[in-house]
């Protein structure tokens, strides 16, 4: 009688018994993978063109000085991948989070100095009158192209690329933040 429990018991243990094979498919990006994204460098989101004329006016005893200039920039706004923080990266479960560092002017010479006119230009005029009416050009682009509004443009562009480029790579959720 003993027997004949014993060999139930192990008919129900090994019947009941079943092995459960589990996979996980996702494979986060490798450090490879990062370090090219940060090779990159400078990832350009925006691109803002514009034009400027400044004008300057000088009296004199007998004679009135006057000097009118067209100044010719592009802004670039976009992100610099060198700048990003240790861990700007990271998956957990099936989503990956992305930290990116802020949408910044890339380059600061953007003023093209050989398109840059005389409109009018009448009396005697120094180099430094000259660099004094470029740097109100400069300080009058930066005002009139670094707007809000052309921030968040950046930024935005700068999600979707991120967006599409890691989904390329087979990452289907992904949460992108843009630091300010």
């Amino acid at each position: 009688m003993l027997g004949l429990i014993l060999a139930c018991w192990l008919y129900q243990g090994i019947t009941s018994s079943h092995i459960e094979i589990d996979t996980d498919d996702t494979i986060g990006l490798t450090p490879t993978q990062i370090e090219s994204i940060e090779d990159i460098g400078e990832w350009e989101f925006l691109s803002v063109s514009d034009e400027e004329l400044i004008d300057t006016v000088r009296k004199g005893f007998l004679h009135t000085d006057q000097l009118a200039r067209i100044y010719y920039g592009t802004l670039r706004l976009g992100i610099n991948m060198r700048q990003a923080r240790p861990g700007w990266v990271r998956q957990e479960g099936d989503t990956l989070y992305v930290i990116l560092p802020p949408v910044t002017l890339l380059d600061e010479n953007f003023i093209d100095e050989a398109r840059t006119k005389s409109f009018f230009e009448s009396g005697k005029w120094t180099a430094q009158d000259r660099e004094q009416m470029y740097k109100r050009a400069y300080r009058r682009m930066k005002a009139h192209c670094l707007t809000p509004a052309n921030i968040q443009t950046a930024e935005d562009n700068a999600r979707e690329s991120f967006r599409k480029m890691l989904r390329g790579m087979g990452k289907e959720n992904v949460v992108i933040k843009i630091e300010k």
